[in-house]
C-alpha cells in the first residue's frame, strides 16, 4: 500500500534545563521578561508529523510517501530517510527557506519552553495530493494552514480514503472549516485534549463527529 502522507518534516532540538524554571521567572515582572536558561544537554533528532509517521510505517512494512516542504539545512534528514528506504520524490526542498525547527526546553518539573519556526512548511501547499499517481490511502497532519485545507479538498475530489489529524493545528481553524474537513474525511483522529477542542470549535459532541466519518479515534495517554 502506498499511503501519501502530507505534513511537516521538521529538526527537533531538545534540551534539558537541570533545575525549575520557576525559581528564574519573576511572576511580577513577566512584562519585562528576559531570562536566559543554562542547557548543557541537548540532542537533535528528525521529527515532524509527515516525518514521524512515515517513519513509523516504514517500519511496519509500508511504503509511505511523504508530502512536505523542506529547506536548504535539508541534508541530514534527507540522508536519515535514505537509510531508512523512505521515499522523498514529493519532498520540496526551498533554498531560500530552513526545515521547519522546533526548540524544546523541559526544566526537572517537566515544564516545556517551545519556539518553533515554520520555515519551508509555509510553501508546502506548493504539492497538490491530485499529481501524485497511485494513492491508495493518506494522512492530512499538521501542516500549514493551507495545505491542510487543499489537501482535504484533494483527497475527496479524488475519493480516496484519508485520516484527519489536525493535532497542533488545532487552533487554524474555526468551526466551519473544521465542520467541513470532517465532512470531507474517511477518519479523524484526536487525542482527548483535543477531542474536547474540536467538540467546542464544532458544536458537535463525540457521537455527532463519529456520525459523520468512517471511525472517530480519540486516543488517551
Amino acid at each position: 500500500m502506498s499511503a501519501l502522507i502530507c505534513g511537516s518534516l521538521a529538526y527537533d532540538t531538545i534540551m534539558v534545563f537541570q533545575d525549575q524554571f520557576k525559581k528564574h521567572i519573576l511572576p511580577d515582572q513577566v512584562h519585562i521578561l528576559n531570562v536566559s536558561f543554562l542547557v548543557p544537554a541537548m540532542r537533535r533528532e528528525f521529527g515532524g508529523c509527515a516525518g514521524n509517521i512515515a517513519y513509523n510505517l516504514k517500519l511496519l512494512g509500508d511504503d509511505p510517501i511523504p508530502m512536505a516542504a523542506v529547506g536548504q539545512d535539508f541534508g541530514p534528514y534527507r540522508a536519515h530517510f535514505e537509510r531508512c528506504g523512505i521515499r522523498l520524490d514529493q519532498v520540496r526542498v526551498c533554498e531560500d527557506q530552513f526545515t521547519s525547527q522546533c526548540f524544546i526546553t523541559t526544566d526537572l518539573d517537566n515544564n516545556q519552553i517551545t519556539a518553533f519556526h515554520p520555515g519551508a512548511m509555509s510553501r508546502s501547499c506548493e504539492r497538490r495530493v491530485r499529481d501524485v499517481p497511485g494513492v491508495s490511502f493518506g494522512i492530512v497532519a499538521p501542516d500549514s494552514r493551507e495545505a491542510m485545507l487543499q489537501h482535504v479538498d484533494d483527497f475527496a475530489a479524488l475519493g480516496v480514503p484519508f485520516i484527519f489529524d489536525p493535532g497542533q493545528a488545532m487552533p487554524l481553524f474555526d468551526g466551519e472549516e473544521f465542520r467541513a474537513m470532517i465532512g470531507k474525511s474517511t477518519y479523524v483522529i484526536v487525542n482527548d485534549y483535543e477531542s474536547q477542542l474540536l467538540q467546542a470549535r464544532t458544536g458537535w459532541d463525540a457521537r455527532e463527529i463519529a456520525a459523520r466519518v468512517q471511525a472517530y479515534i480519540i486516543t488517551h495517554g
